[in-house]
C-alpha cells in the first residue's frame, strides 16, 4: 500500500518535469528551430528541424507528441554528435551513477563509526574531535578540496590516476576513489552531525535502558535498538543530498576529467545542443524522484511504524 501510494504521487511530479523540459525550447523567444541550429541554420535545415520537432502543430499536440516520444525512449537527435540523444546520454550515465553510489557508500562507512564513537563519548575528547573534523571539512569548497587531493595523491604521490573512469570494476573503484572521497568529505559532516544527535537521543530512550536491564549485550543493543532507529533521519538527509549530487557532479567531474553526465551538460550548453540538454534535464529529474522514492522505502524499512499518511 505504501509503495503504491508513493508511485501514484510520483506521476504528477514526473508530468511536471516533462512539461518543464518540453517548454524549455518552445518558450525561447524567436524561432526555436533557428536558435537550436545556431550558426548551422540554413532555410532547409530550419524547415527540416521544425518538421522533426512538430513545431507547425498546436502547442498541445506538440506536447503529447513529445510525451509519446519520451515514453518510447526517443529524445531526438543531438545537434553536435549527430546521434540519438538517448544513446549519447547512456554512454555518459554509468560514470556518474557509479560515482554517486561510490560516494554514498564511502559516506556511510565514514559516518556510522565516527558518529557512534562521538555519541558514546559525548562531550569528551573523541566527541570534540569528530565535531571539529565535521566542521573543518564542511567549510572546505569541494573544488578546492578536490584539486588538493588530486595534486597530492595523483600528481605527487601517484597513488591514483589523474583522470578517467577505467575499463573494469576494479579500475572504476581505483579511478573514482579521489572524486568519491571529495564528495564524501563534503557530505559526511552533515550526516555525522545528524546521526550523532539522533544516537544521543535514542541512547536515552526508555526501551534502550530496558534492553540493557534485561541483560542484552551492549553490541546487540547498539545494532538492533539504537543504530537502526537513529539511522532514519540520516537516511533522509543522505537521500536529499544524493538528489542534489546528481546535478552537482558537474564541478567534480570537471576537476577530475570524468566523462559523465556533468561534463556532458557543460559541453552541451557551450555547444547549444538543446536536445541533449533537454534529455539530461529530464533524466536528472527522473533520477531525483527515484532517489526520493528509494529513500522513503528505506525509511519505512528502518521504522515499520512509518506509513504514507
Amino acid at each position: 500500500m505504501f509503495l503504491r501510494k508513493r508511485l501514484a504521487h510520483m506521476l504528477p511530479v514526473l508530468f511536471g518535469i516533462t512539461l518543464v523540459v518540453f517548454l524549455m525550447v518552445r518558450l525561447i523567444p524567436g524561432d526555436p528551430a533557428r536558435i537550436l541550429l545556431g550558426t548551422h541554420a540554413t532555410p532547409e535545415r530550419v524547415t527540416e528541424l521544425r518538421l522533426a520537432l512538430g513545431l507547425e502543430q498546436p502547442l498541445w499536440q506538440q506536447f503529447f507528441l513529445f510525451v509519446g516520444n519520451v515514453v518510447r525512449g526517443d529524445l531526438g537527435d543531438s545537434l553536435v554528435y549527430r546521434r540519438p540523444v538517448l544513446e549519447v546520454i547512456l554512454e555518459r550515465l554509468a560514470p556518474t551513477l557509479f560515482l554517486i553510489g561510490y560516494a554514498a557508500l564511502l559516506s556511510l562507512l565514514v559516518t556510522i563509526p565516527l558518529a557512534l564513537w562521538a555519541a558514546l563519548r559525548q562531550n569528551r575528547l573523541p566527541d570534540q574531535g569528530v565535531r571539529g573534523f565535521a566542521t573543518l571539512t564542511l567549510s572546505m569548497p569541494s573544488f578546492w578540496l578536490g584539486l588538493n587531493l588530486l595534486i597530492l595523491f595523483a600528481v605527487r604521490l601517484r597513488w591514483f590516476p589523474v583522470a578517467g573512469y577505467g575499463n573494469d570494476l576494479r579500475q572504476h573503484f581505483w579511478h573514482l576513489f579521489l572524486p568519491a572521497l571529495t564528495i564524501t568529505l563534503a557530505l559526511a559532516p552533515m550526516l555525522i552531525r545528524s546521526l550523532r544527535s539522533s544516537l544521543i537521543d535514542v541512547l536515552k530512550a526508555p526501551y534502550v535502558e530496558f534492553a540493557r536491564a534485561k541483560g542484552v549485550s551492549e553490541r546487540r543493543v547498539l545494532q538492533h535498538h539504537v543504530l537502526r532507529t537513529a539511522l532514519s533521519s540520516t537516511v533522509t538527509i543522505l537521500g536529499l543530498n544524493l538528489g542534489w549530487l546528481i546535478g552537482g557532479t558537474v564541478v567534480i567531474e570537471t576537476v577530475f576529467t570524468i566523462a559523465g553526465m556533468g561534463s556532458l551538460v557543460v559541453s552541451s550548453i557551450f555547444a547549444r545542443d538543446y536536445p541533449v540538454i533537454q534529455g539530461v534535464t529530464l533524466l536528472f529529474g527522473v533520477l531525483v524522484v527515484s532517489i526520493n522514492l528509494l529513500t522513503d522505502l528505506v525509511y519505512a524499512i528502518l521504522d515499520p511504524r512509518v506509513t504514507y499518511e
